[in-house]
């Protein structure tokens, strides 16, 4: 199975984390399901940004994007060019790495 390394973030896994995830599942399940509360305002549907991830490594063995993740990136907080919604991004068989970004559009705190 696949390792998926989590970068620290500040509020959803402070220390960083590494887990194992099934091919086929989306960093967003493999996420939840190993108790990382990653955002996920529109269950998972593709209708918002709130999943939002920046893959550091294991990107192009990724699934591509569709045209409608395309569009709804454009919005999502922090965007850089190996942004994906994590809901969308479906595990192959290699290693990740992943940062979830400060803010997502439904978090952004000031000040902090």
């Amino acid at each position: 199975m696949p390792l998926i390394r989590i970068l620290p973030h500040p509020e959803y896994c402070p220390q960083g984390t590494e887990l194992q995830a099934e091919p086929g599942s989306s960093i967003c399940e493999a996420l939840l399901e190993h108790g990382i509360a990653i955002e996920h305002a529109c269950d998972m549907s593709c209708a918002c940004t709130t999943c939002h991830v920046i893959v550091r490594e294991g990107f192009r063995s990724l699934n591509d994007m569709d045209e409608n993740e395309e569009d709804l990136l454009d919005r999502a907080w922090g965007l850089e060019p190996d942004s994906r919604l994590s809901c969308q991004a479906f595990i192959a068989q290699q290693d990740l790495v992943v940062e979830i970004p400060k803010y997502s559009i439904n978090h952004a705190k000031e000040n902090h």
